[in-house]
């Protein structure tokens, strides 16, 4: 069976919410990350033979199927398809499994997988709220209701729950919270994105023309005492909105090949993934399956915990990655190192090729060799992703 290599890894720098990226429509923001991997891997645009994109909020701009209305929006010639996928927050790191499997096939020898979210033009949850509130439903259904009695399925409890779970305080929440702030202040201004972030052209408050690629999610004022201030989300919880995932826009790429690939291109491969995987977990606590997703990877993969350099888990909420180390036994130094999502934004369908993006970029910064990607996802659901680095 062929192998599956990343050839090119970009991601566009995190807008706030009504920020700088919030006149950009997504198919558009998108559209600049496939031209952007093009660029970088040096592709004639005909052999990319397909584009895989999740997206969260398929609804308003970002409906009618956003990877390939991206694909229009872009350099590649019309015969390029696309297809768009759900799988919650992990859709994009779905589409990197979907791309490799193709071309470990050989079916394909190069596919795009990306991800794109504007989260301030398409709300979160739009695409349930609208139809609900046209009187088309909801999305729970009675089966659903039946095996699952008097519960709603909530993100928010959920994140209360493994706080629960693996008891966890709100000082050893807000502290990691202070800590993705830092590491990603330090990241910024050591360069450490400049090689993976694509710069965007946006229009300032004063109407000026400038380029967009820090992200704008970092508080580069932040401290532990102001994060420890801020409001919890329920009471008597540990969460707060100063430890959970900043509501982001974003669009984000990698550009995956089989050694055909390799040859038709030229290139030197960035990484090769090594493993690949999901698994369904509890749908009520939701956002415990990254661990033991991990256990069951890194035991097919024959690696142990010590083995990854570098670990990249979404950081939907602080209780996620700080119950994943507590009870996986990650070394803290190595999780997250530029920062995640508390300080750097969740673009949803976007944030899978995007932390894929920083690991690679990581990797070769750190000088590591296994990096490990793992998220969260509605429904209790996590994907796994491992990668070798090559460069």
């Amino acid at each position: 069976m062929a192998e599956a290599y990343i050839v090119a890894a970009a991601r566009t720098a995190g807008g706030r919410r009504d920020g700088k990226l919030k006149d950009w429509h997504p198919a558009d923001l998108a559209g600049k990350v496939i031209n952007d991997l093009l660029d970088r891997s040096g592709a004639a645009p005909e052999l990319v033979e397909d584009v895989i994109m999740g997206c969260v909020s398929q609804v308003g701009e970002q409906a009618a199927n956003i990877g390939r209305n991206a694909v229009l929006a872009s350099r590649l010639p019309e015969s390029v398809p696309a297809t768009s996928v759900d799988r919650q927050c992990g859709s994009s790191q779905q589409s990197i499994h979907f791309a490799a499997q193709a071309v470990m096939s050989g079916t394909m020898d190069c596919v795009i997988a990306a991800g794109v979210e504007s989260m301030s033009r398409v709300p979160m949850g739009l695409n349930i709220s609208l139809p609900f509130k046209e009187g088309h439903g909801f999305y729970v259904s009675p089966a659903m209701q039946e095996r699952y009695p008097d519960v709603q399925f909530s993100q928010f409890a959920g994140a209360e729950m493994v706080a629960k779970k693996y008891e966890l305080g709100k000082d050893e929440i807000d502290a990691y919270a202070y800590r993705s702030h830092e590491r990603a202040i330090a990241a910024t201004q050591a360069g450490a994105f400049d090689e993976e972030i694509v710069p965007i052209e946006v229009t300032n408050e004063d109407g000026d023309k400038e380029v967009h690629k820090v992200d704008e999610g970092i508080r580069f004022d932040a401290s532990l005492e102001g994060i420890q201030g801020v409001k919890l989300l329920a009471e008597g919880g540990v969460i707060t909105a100063a430890s959970s995932s900043q509501i982001c826009d974003g669009a984000s790429g990698v550009m995956i090949v089989n050694e055909e690939g390799l040859k038709q291109l030229n290139v030197k491969p960035l990484a090769k993934i090594i493993h690949l995987s999901v698994m369904g977990h509890d749908p009520v606590v939701m956002l415990e399956a990254p661990i033991p997703a991990t256990k069951r990877a890194l035991d097919k993969a024959g690696l142990a915990v010590d083995d990854i350099d570098l670990f990249e888990v979404n950081e939907a909420f602080g209780s996620v990655p700080v119950a994943y180390c507590k009870e996986l036994g990650v070394d803290g130094e190595k999780i997250n190192v530029h920062g995640g999502a508390i300080a750097l934004g969740h673009p949803l369908g976007g944030s899978g090729t995007k932390l894929m993006a920083t690991l690679v970029h990581a990797l070769k910064r750190k000088g590591g060799k296994y990096g490990l990607q793992t998220m969260c996802e509605g429904g209790g659901m996590a994907n796994v992703t491992i990668i070798e680095n090559l460069q």
